[in-house]
Order: structure tokens, then C-alpha cells, then sequence
């Protein structure tokens, strides 16, 4: 299955084309660019660099969230468009999954965190054994000094993962010695990542079914509740 990954949920995007679980060629930034000038131009190049066209794409896959809601807005709605002339079947991928994939050849417990601004984290764990990447927990979003304390309960090397990973490592790695801040090469979700994952979960849907997960509310919409008195 060639499937075409793409991910545009936080500060880095990047997009991927991966055959079986090979990779045959990735595109990546990490920059001040806005994401709706980087993101079709990687399609291209991708699918350039692979030597294939659309019409040789099996699925598509895009990574839906947590993240910035204006990225994951850009991502899933580039897919939709992409798959909606050819009826290309379609998957949505937890971008904290997805940073998970980055260690699936190590045995350890991934952290992916991702900076939700007001000292807040998208989070959730995996545990990968060198072949496979399991869950340990949902996604969710929670403070930085909760998770501190859930990451406690572990006695297995701990990867701190994701732009949150940095955050996260300041506020409590010294109080948690099996937990490792990753390094830049791999912190950061990769369109690779997005498309191992779906393929590995294999439930591909229609388009139109592509949505996007915020977890929680935009922060207009926050203060908006706030100030009328109803609850978050």
C-alpha cells in the first residue's frame, strides 16, 4: 500500500510517502513559514522525489490533532481536497501517536507532550517494545505538573518527546531521573510517523469523514464561556 502522509499540527510540518511500512521519501520544515504556503508545495516534492502521481496514492493520511488549531484546520482540509477528486480513502493520526513512532525501534515509554500554552500540555504515553508501539492512555490535555506526577509511576526509561518535551523537562526532569529529554532529531512528529500508524490501525474512511481533535476549546471560545458565566 503506498500511502501519502501529512502533517501541519504544530510549529514543524511535513509530508511523507511510504510504501508497507518503507519509507520512500519525506519532506520536512521547521520554520516561520505559515503552514498554507509550505504544506501543497512538500506534496509535490514528495510525490516528485517518489516518482509517483496522485493517482498512484492508495490512501492518504494526515495527522488530526491535538495541536494548533489553525495547522490541524490546514492539514486535514489539504487532505480532504487532495483525496476528494479520486475518492482516495483517507485516515486521521493523533499527532501525539505519531511523535510516538519516532522510537518504535527502542524499549521504552514515550511521553509526547505538546506546549498548550498556560502551563497546560496536550499529552499522552506509549510504550514501544522495538517492534511495535502500543497506548498506555488517551489523549488529553493536562497540566504540566499533573503529568509530572503520573510520570512518577514509572520505573521504565521515559522519553520526553514533542515541543511541549523541553517545557516539561525544565519543570520537573530533575525530580524524575529515568525521564530523558529526546533529542532534536527526534522530538518532533514526522509525516513518516503518521503514515506507519495508519497503517498499522488500517481504518481508512471516506473523506468527508476527515475531522479535526482539539481536545479543548480555541481560546476565543474559552473566554467567551468565561464571560458569560458557563463552564469550560
Amino acid at each position: 500500500m503506498k500511502i501519502l502522509a501529512v502533517d501541519s499540527s504544530a510549529k514543524s510540518a511535513g509530508v511523507a510517502v511510504a510504501e508497507d511500512g518503507r519509507l520512500i521519501s519525506e519532506c520536512f520544515v521547521n520554520n516561520a513559514l505559515t503552514h498554507s504556503r509550505t504544506l501543497m508545495p512538500m506534496v509535490e516534492n514528495a510525490l516528485s522525489q517518489a516518482d509517483l502521481t496522485l493517482k498512484d496514492i492508495d490512501a492518504i493520511c494526515v495527522n488530526e490533532g491535538p495541536g494548533s488549531f489553525t495547522g490541524i484546520r490546514i492539514g486535514v482540509a489539504a487532505v480532504k481536497g487532495l483525496a476528494m477528486c479520486d475518492n482516495i480513502p483517507c485516515a486521521g493520526v493523533s499527532t501525539l501517536e505519531c511523535i510516538a513512532y519516532n522510537f518504535v525501534d527502542e524499549e521504552c515509554i514515550v511521553c509526547a507532550a505538546m506546549d498548550a500554552r498556560c502551563n497546560q500540555v496536550y499529552t499522552a504515553l506509549f510504550r514501544c517494545d522495538g517492534v511495535n508501539v502500543s497506548r498506555i492512555c488517551e489523549d488529553k490535555a493536562i497540566s504540566i505538573d499533573e503529568l509530572g506526577n503520573e510520570l512518577m509511576n514509572y520505573g521504565e526509561k521515559i522519553y520526553l518527546a514533542g515541543d511541549g518535551a523541553e517545557l516539561c523537562f525544565r519543570a520537573f526532569g530533575d525530580k524524575i531521573p529515568n525521564a530523558k529529554l529526546s533529542g532534536e532529531n527526534r522530538r518532533y512528529q514526522r509525516a513518516f510517523g503518521t503514515a506507519l500508524a495508519a497503517e498499522k490501525k488500517n481504518e481508512f474512511i471516506d473523506s468527508a469523514l476527515l475531522a479535526p481533535v482539539y481536545l479543548r476549546l480555541p481560546q476565543a471560545e474559552r473566554e467567551l464561556k468565561l464571560r458569560k458565566g458557563e463552564s469550560l
